[in-house]
Formats: C-alpha cells, structure tokens, sequence
C-alpha cells in the first residue's frame, strides 16, 4: 500500500500509541538465529532496488504477536508498478524477515514490511520520507498477504 506522508502519520502514531512497538537493535538476535553483525547489509530485490534493514520492531498487540521489519533503499520513489512493489515486499517477508524469526521463540501472527526511500524515526511524521508498507498474516510457513 502505498501512502500519502499525511496519511502514514496516522497510521505510524496510531501503531506507536497502541500497541506501543519496542525496537530492537541488530546485536538482540546475536545468537539467536536472527540477524547478526553483517546481515544488515545491501539486499537486492527482484525488481532490482536496493535495501537494507534499518530496524526491526516488535509487540503483542490482541490479535498476537506481530514483528515490524523497516527497509531502506535510497532510490525508492514509491512510483513504481504497484506490482513491483508488491513483489518486493513479499520477497522481504518469506526471504528475508520469515528465516530471521524461525528460530527466535515465538512465532508472529504478523509481520508487516515497510520501505522507504531514507530513514525515519518510527511514528514521527516526515513529510520528505516516501514509505509503503503491507501486513502480512503467518500460516504454514509462509506469508500471506492481508489487506488493511
């Protein structure tokens, strides 16, 4: 889903207000199956941009627990195909956040992808950072998409 900066505040504050998301920096998974000391490095995605993990978050809101993986690439402008996003965000899910949590305890009823064109704080409003993102449901291994 691509979003309006306007609107994004919204969700982002809400998110943040509600289930109160914690960050956890690279170093937290050390060990654990995670991510580790260079993984946070370029990815390449099918549509070829460019990323790399910013932060990764996490809570347990109601409906369970859901993790927030934050991705950066620079040359995203958030104009692309929507299939093309799409694909990338997917790709982020099952090939990169699904492998870092498989052994890390508890297993998520949500992750959601995001993607942005530079970094951000999460939940504060910045109206020159361009960011899609997309949630995610966890059945059979696998990430299935769920439309907000």
């Amino acid at each position: 889903m691509i979003l309006k900066p306007s609107i994004i505040l919204g969700c982002l504050r809400f998110k943040a207000a509600v289930l109160g998301f914690v960050v956890l920096p690279f170093a937290a998974f050390a060990g654990t199956g995670g991510i580790t000391a260079g993984e946070e490095d370029v990815l390449t995605l099918p549509s070829g941009l460019e990323v790399h993990l910013q932060e990764m978050l996490w809570d347990r809101p109601g409906g369970g627990l859901v993790y927030r993986f934050r991705f950066v690439a620079a040359e995203f402008t958030g104009d692309g195909p929507f299939g093309a996003v799409m694909t990338d965000l997917e790709y982020l899910c099952t090939q990169f956040a699904l492998p870092k949590l498989a052994n890390i305890g508890p297993q998520p009823s949500q992750i959601i992808i995001s993607l942005a064109d530079k970094p951000s704080e999460f939940g504060v409003y910045d109206p020159d950072v361009t960011q899609v993102f997309e949630a995610y449901g966890v059945k059979n291994g696998t990430c299935i998409w769920e439309v907000f």
